[in-house]
């Protein structure tokens, strides 16, 4: 038997924000989007290498405030990418709490980034 990796489902509820923050801001890129009519909620995939969300605007995904973990090759550099863009609702500090880097979305989610150890 085999299990993929899960696919976590974020919910939100400014389509701007919300894009302006996790393509702009954090780089991943948008692979799809859909709505069953023009005035419906938006369902989006975003990815950033292999790491691929689904952002909700529907009734019942996710649960706004959860946290969300995120490993990423060099941290350090990541965030200093993040403070150059000078992004006016997170910019993060030049430490790193131990080797963790918190952001929070607009619909007040936090993304938890880490730091991947290479394997020893």
């Amino acid at each position: 038997m085999r299990m993929s990796q899960a696919t976590p489902i974020i919910r939100f509820y400014d389509e701007g924000l919300t894009k302006e923050f996790y393509i702009d801001f954090l780089g991943f890129q948008l692979e799809w989007e859909h709505r069953y009519e023009a005035d419906m909620p938006l369902y989006m995939q975003i990815i950033y290498g292999e790491c691929v969300l689904h952002l909700s605007q529907h009734f019942g995904d996710g649960v706004p405030g959860s946290v969300l973990r995120i490993g990423v090759e060099d941290l350090a550099a990541y965030a200093k990418q993040l403070r150059e863009k000078r992004y006016s609702f997170a910019r993060p500090g030049e430490a790193l709490y131990e080797e963790d880097l918190t952001l929070t979305d607009p619909a007040g989610n936090r993304i938890r980034f880490y730091e991947i150890k290479p394997a020893e």
